[in-house]
């Protein structure tokens, strides 16, 4: 039973990540694909980017809802064997990878950032809050969303291990860092080369030469 419980939760989570908040919101309020402008990516920050703060609120709610929802279904089922946080870390696993991958939008998603740290509250609201607070430091004094969200997410096992979580949920949370952070493969390298793009923290930038834009 614990095997089906498990493929349930990673079936449930996977279809509800692959439910796109930057997709719906883009084609919502303005009628526009957002993976057609900018970077090409299907995530917040190229979504802030291309159309600014209409939708951004829709945008949220639905990336954060389904990683919410996920994490509870996958919680609730391993709950029967007293591994309520692993069935929450493996969910909030599939749900990156629907995110990264959905199997409604031709496989082409966004980062998981957003999911990530929903994710990591859902387990344990200490762990959410250090990678919260890991990302805003650093977009703060960087201006970098890339570094923020690849530091952030790559503590987030360490997090994990500084507050007493098992093991098992450590390597679900390495994994899920680990999907995040090859996701920003070229965010890295734009990074060493020093040509990443800073984000405005003033409001969206709309000009033709940022059409490069970078999409953590």
């Amino acid at each position: 039973m614990r095997t089906l419980f498990l493929f349930l939760t990673a079936i449930i989570a996977y279809v509800l990540g692959s439910i796109n908040g930057a997709i719906i919101a883009g084609r919502f309020v303005f009628h526009k694909d957002v993976r057609r402008y900018g970077s090409g990516n299907a995530g917040l920050t190229n979504y802030y980017r291309i159309f600014g703060t209409p939708g951004i609120i829709l945008l949220v709610l639905i990336d954060v809802l389904k990683t919410v929802v996920a994490t509870l279904i996958g919680g609730a089922l391993m709950s029967k064997y007293d591994a309520r946080e692993v069935g929450i870390l493996f969910a909030g696993f599939c749900v990156i990878l629907g995110h990264m991958f959905p199997a409604y939008y031709q496989f082409r998603g966004g980062k998981g950032v957003l999911c990530g740290v929903t994710m990591a509250f859902m387990a344990d609201w200490r762990v959410g809050l250090c990678c919260l607070l890991t990302f805003l430091i650093l977009l703060l004094f960087t201006r970098y969303v890339s570094l923020g969200s690849i530091v952030g997410a790559a503590l987030c096992p360490v997090y994990l291990w500084v507050f007493g979580h098992e093991k098992l949920c450590i390597f679900l949370g390495a994994l899920c860092a680990l999907l995040i952070v090859i996701k920003h493969a070229e965010n890295i390298v734009r990074l060493i080369s020093g040509r990443e793009s800073r984000i405005d923290l003033g409001g969206p930038r709309r000009k033709k030469e940022d059409d490069d834009f970078v999409d953590p």
